[in-house]
């Protein structure tokens, strides 16, 4: 029997997981860390898929944890970035209503932006016009996010990878079939190989709930999986927005419509989305690749519950954004952004994510906010949703400060 032991067991191989072991290492709490993944590689999952927005904090409820750890994650995470080299793209993001009914949230996200300490100006449209021609906005006001930029998500991971590894870090990958046995604090990784742990944190995003229900932690708590399709400007496109162009969100639901964002590369590609639409498995990249059954059906019971209820104004997401999927629903969605975008300037796009929500039986809601449970000898963060990414560091950080880990 084949015993490994470590001070720290790290479940999952994303940014959380990674940004949680680089500040174990800096706060000098332990370097005896391991970290086991399922796939032969890390960020292969909701981490690697990311859209690459590192957001300004201009979303979310001043005193909420995204607002606390999201202006000073991205600013981290983006000096992080630039002390290494990797690939970043300081363009920016523009804000537009689609509707003049919608002016008054610029007010709202520009307020939520002052006090969470994120950069924001509001334009007139003479302004907006002269920045990014191609824009429209339905009332003659824009808001404008100097902070916000785009990097290239795969590269951060393989970068941090690199250095935990340098650091003593131990990474275990192609682990998909692991048994837990928390009364023994160890995990089982097969016949004869086991890991003992002194604590255990559950980072393993679309799993999480999973794994925390193995634990007796979050049982009211069930991720649902929603698909992020993409579409994107064709190379031969004469329209290129300089920045991202975001719609005025539905601060009610977790999601921000469609909109276009460019890309960290050398010559930028231009993408449209993504869709927010239920997945059929929490890894339903493909059509008919990772569905899973029964989870499905029960999901979109769930679903239709909510839409019958409308609870959160979830009745609105399905008419704005469900069915986004649909090309000339999202062609519509794009051009009340940009209006000269036609039908033969996109293309089908191979990005494809999925977004885990959380969903609580209790007060049957979808959770808004970041959520951290402690169980025995353990910690599980189980709604590491946008922008998760974004604030990696920080929100490592604040995890710590809530973990039985460190009190």
């Amino acid at each position: 029997m084949n015993h490994q032991n470590c001070d720290v067991l790290i479940i999952g191989g994303g940014i959380v997981s990674l940004s949680l072991a680089n500040q174990i290492i800096e706060r000098k709490i332990t370097k005896n860390i391991i970290i086991i993944e399922k796939e032969k590689k890390l960020g292969m999952h909701s981490s690697g898929r990311n859209s690459g927005v590192l957001h300004a904090g201009i979303y979310y409820k001043p005193d909420t944890i995204k607002a606390k750890v999201c202006v000073s994650g991205a600013r981290r995470l983006k000096e992080w970035v630039q002390e290494r080299g990797l690939p970043i793209n300081e363009c920016g993001k523009i804000v537009v209503p689609q509707k003049n009914e919608l002016d008054k949230q610029l007010d709202v996200l520009f307020e939520r932006g002052r006090l969470n300490g994120a950069k924001v100006e509001i334009w007139d449209e003479k302004v907006l016009k002269e920045f990014l021609p191609e824009a429209r906005t339905a009332s003659g006001r824009a808001l404008w996010s100097p902070e916000t930029v785009v990097v290239k998500p795969i590269e951060i991971i393989k970068k941090l990878e690199e250095e935990l590894i340098n650091k003593g870090v131990k990474i275990i990958k192609s682990q998909n079939t692991w048994e837990a046995e928390p009364s023994k604090s160890r995990i089982k990784l097969n016949q004869d190989d086991y890991i003992n742990y002194g604590h255990l944190m559950n980072c393993s995003g679309l799993q999480a709930d999973r794994i925390a229900h193995k634990y007796g932690v979050g049982l009211n708590y069930t991720l649902l999986p929603f698909k992020g399709l993409y579409w994107k400007l064709k190379d031969n496109c004469s329209i290129r927005p300089r920045c991202n162009l975001y719609p005025v969100p539905d601060l009610d639901i977790p999601f921000l419509g469609i909109h276009f964002t460019p890309s960290a590369d050398r010559i930028p590609e231009i993408s449209i989305g993504p869709t927010a639409i239920p997945a059929l498995g929490r890894e339903n990249y493909e059509k008919l690749k990772g569905i899973e059954p029964s989870m499905a059906i029960r999901n979109l019971t769930l679903l239709a519950k909510q839409y019958i209820s409308n609870r959160g104004g979830f009745r609105r997401y399905v008419h704005e954004q469900a069915f986004m999927y649909f090309p000339p629903l999202m062609l519509k969605a794009a051009k009340e952004l940009i209006p000269k975008i036609e039908s033969e300037n996109i293309e089908i796009s191979k990005k494809v994510g999925i977004r885990s929500q959380l969903f609580n039986h209790k007060n049957k809601r979808l959770e808004d906010d970041f959520l951290c449970l402690n169980g025995t000898k353990s910690t599980h963060v189980l709604n590491a949703i946008s922008p998760a990414f974004t604030a990696s560091f920080a929100l490592a950080d604040l995890i710590l400060d809530t973990s039985i880990l460190t009190n």
